[in-house]
């Protein structure tokens, strides 16, 4: 039986994959990584530390939804004792990316800003129409709950980086985040990522294509966070059985 990790157990979809984890026959919770007490109750057995050399020790794949700075402390001690990693931890520095990317050589690692299925489609959809619909101007707009930090979410700027990739463009270079005052018109080359946030949204993000006299908008709607939790325990099984190396969302579906 497979023994997961969970790592941000506290937060909103740490508490969802608690909940998973605990009701499906083929998994064990192994451990999970707490640095306050839990309001929930948890499997008889579970170590439940906030010391990261035996949380890692008593699981075989760890999942990680916690914050940038816990994430980058977890990926420092795995340094030293390698164990499979899905990662869905968003508003990470590129320095905390790079040591993702270097780390896995040695262990297989599943980084992904969003762990839905429909969104890695929506992914596929928009490098395709980036492609075919080569003059259209390209806008991404997302909404998130009135609690997301980090702004644009992780989930748009992956799909930004796609549909820049597709065109043979540099995101960085190309992206604009907000428009304001007599600005100019737009430039060709340009993708914006806007972001609202209210209420209790799960996740929204749309993708539009603007042409003249006409135009294509793709939307993916989360309703629930349950969605990502269930996406993340799917890939951590699938991950188990890969090589060292760095995957995507993407790959389990191909």
């Amino acid at each position: 039986m497979m023994k997961i990790g969970v790592f941000g157990a506290t937060g909103r979809i740490g508490k969802l994959l608690l909940e998973e984890i605990s009701s499906d026959a083929d998994l064990e919770l192994g451990s999970v990584f707490v640095r306050k007490e839990l309001d929930i109750s948890l499997p008889k057995g579970t170590f439940v530390t906030n010391d990261l050399e035996i949380f890692i020790q008593h699981c075989d794949v760890i999942v990680d939804f916690s914050l940038p700075e816990a994430t980058k402390a977890l990926l420092h001690a795995l340094t030293s004792n390698p164990k499979p990693i899905v990662c869905g931890t968003t508003g990470l520095e590129n320095s905390t990316l790079k040591e993702i990317d270097k780390l896995s050589e040695n262990m297989p690692i599943l980084y992904a800003t969003n762990m839905s299925q429909g969104v890695a489609m929506l992914g596929e959809m928009a490098t395709m129409l980036s492609k075919i619909l080569s003059e259209a101007d390209i806008e991404i707009s997302e909404i998130h709950h009135r609690y997301k930090k980090d702004a644009p979410s992780g989930t748009a700027i992956t799909l930004g980086q796609k549909c820049a990739k597709a065109r043979g463009l540099d995101l960085s270079k190309v992206r604009i985040s907000s428009r304001d005052g007599n600005i100019g018109q737009r430039s060709k080359d340009e993708i914006a990522i806007m972001s609202l946030r209210g209420g209790d949204i799960a996740g929204k993000h749309t993708i539009g294509f603007y042409m003249d006299g006409e135009y294509i908008e793709i939307t993916h709607n989360a309703t629930s966070r349950l969605t990502f939790a269930k996406g993340a325990i799917k890939a951590a099984k699938w991950l188990i059985k890969q090589k060292n190396g760095l995957y995507e969302i993407d790959n389990i579906f191909r």
